[in-house]
């Protein structure tokens, strides 16, 4: 026997019982669920019901009225061709990407845009929910696209980036499915990334040449200046510091706001969690035993007599380097480079962010932002959990249990 697609909506305040009663009724008419959604607003329920009824759907919708009119809820019922077309055609129930946009605040004239710019394209907005509300506001749209070709997903995503870029928001595209939560590892750059500042410049202040240093800083991480000349140089300026210098900038380093939260909860969720990074190893070290990273690769100043050289020694973690460093922390935890997540800010990040399956440029410079699969320009690290679908209630849930104090202000 046929059956006859009912769709029930259900809203009003959010108390206990309204979802018992209304699959009750349903019990007693016997129908098939196909589908739920559930979602709460500031104490306000809105509950979705597709249901498919064999017979009598009018009946139902009565019963339902009245059930619902018992508990002072308000309800919809929509029956049949009313739902729209076919609800159990291959294909409807599935979301080809899933968006997540991100914004301090998330204005309606922001969202308006971007939902005007997918309507454009044809794509349709399946689901909403909110994963997170404090540093920011993140929203996860679930989109169906027309055709789910490669040049509609490199449309998608050209446009989402332009119109969220215009309206003030960061935005991240992906495809849904399993491939997105089956991340395993993430990489960080650690200047101006997880840490604040650069560790260079901070040791160029000590030789009182932090001016020189940042000039040479600013050109590499805009492209303009190859990297290991940009390191030697700077480097070079720094001979004659006492080693000790280095451990004291180690004491000095302040993590970017959201660091230890993003590592806490990657570290939980069973990612492997590292650096890759142009800085250097004692000073990185250090930062390895406080957040309890998994791997790190820096370079190695030269010391002679207890001071530094001015000369780095080994193999150097450049563009390429970092590049390489990612390939092989993945190699030895077995986990494909798909499954890996690249977070950088500077042009010497480009061939890291490209080797991962994720590339997130974070704060970054243009020539980063270009290539890179997500770009982020709020000044939270937390921000990395959301793009992953990770909600701001879980990681507070999650803390709780472990005796942790919220972190809101």
């Amino acid at each position: 026997m046929s059956t006859t697609p009912v769709l029930i909506t259900t809203t009003g305040p959010d108390k206990p019982g309204v979802s018992s009663v209304l699959f009750a009724v349903l019990t007693r008419h016997g129908v098939d669920i196909l589908d739920v959604e559930q979602v709460v607003i500031r104490n306000r329920l809105v509950l979705g019901v597709l249901a498919g009824a064999e017979n009598d759907p009018e009946g139902l919708q009565e019963a339902v009225e009245q059930a619902m009119a018992t508990v002072g809820m308000q309800v919809e019922v929509r029956i049949g061709a009313a739902i729209g077309d076919d609800p159990f055609a291959p294909g409807k129930q599935g979301s080809s990407h899933v968006l997540v946009v991100l914004g301090r605040p998330v204005t309606a004239r922001a969202f308006t845009e971007v939902a005007r710019r997918l309507a454009a394209l044809g794509a349709n907005i399946d689901a909403i929910r909110s994963v997170a509300d404090y540093p920011v506001t993140g929203l996860e749209l679930y989109v169906s696209v027309a055709e789910d070709t490669d040049e509609a997903d490199a449309e998608l995503r050209s446009t989402l980036a332009e119109v969220a870029s215009r309206v003030g928001l960061d935005a991240a595209v992906e495809r849904a499915g399993l491939a997105r939560r089956a991340k395993r590892l993430v990489v960080f750059d650690v200047d101006s990334t997880l840490i604040q500042g650069e560790v260079i410049e901070m040791l160029g202040a000590h030789a009182g040449v932090e001016a020189r240093v940042r000039e040479i800083t600013d050109a590499a991480m805009r492209g303009d200046l190859n990297f290991t000349e940009s390191l030697e140089r700077r480097v070079a300026l720094l001979a004659g510091l006492p080693v000790t210098v280095l451990d004291e900038v180690a004491d000095s380093l302040e993590l970017t706001a959201g660091a230890r939260t993003t590592v806490r909860t990657l570290k939980r969720l069973g990612f492997r969690c590292g650096v890759v990074s142009g800085g250097f190893t004692r000073v990185i070290d250090r930062l390895v035993d406080d957040l309890g990273l998994d791997f790190a690769a820096a370079n190695e100043l030269e010391v002679a007599d207890g001071k530094l050289t001015g000369r780095v020694v080994g193999e150097v973690v450049d563009r390429l380097g970092k590049a390489t460093a990612l390939r092989r922390f993945a190699e030895d935890y077995g986990i494909p480079l798909e499954q890996c997540v690249a977070v950088g800010d500077g042009a010497n990040d480009i061939d890291m962010l490209a080797a991962a399956g994720m590339g997130v440029a974070f704060n970054a410079k243009p020539a980063l932002r270009e290539v890179a699969d997500t770009a982020l320009s709020h000044p939270y690290l937390d921000a990395v959990l959301f793009v992953l679908g990770v909600t701001r209630a879980e990681v507070e849930a999650a803390d709780a249990a472990d005796g942790l104090a919220p972190l809101r202000p």
